[in-house]
């Protein structure tokens, strides 16, 4: 089952988001409240660790591409 992190949405510019980890099937629904204190959450995208498409690091362009060199992506 995959681990999915969420962040309380702030309702106010003093107050800061709080991120928490849950437990989720891929069939369940994003939270929309955080299960504890009901306060209203957003899902947060997370980067992955596979490569789309099936292509090679041999495809990605020389000088290191947008991210920069020194990355460890190329």
């Amino acid at each position: 089952m995959p681990t999915y992190v969420y962040e309380t949405i702030p309702q106010s510019e003093a107050e800061t988001p709080q991120r928490f980890e849950l437990k989720q099937s891929m069939m369940d629904a994003a939270l929309s409240q955080h299960p504890e204190n009901g306060k209203p959450v957003r899902r947060v995208p997370i980067g992955g660790t596979g490569v789309m498409g099936g292509s090679s690091a041999a495809a990605a362009p020389s000088g290191g591409g947008s991210c920069g060199t020194g990355c460890g992506c190329h």
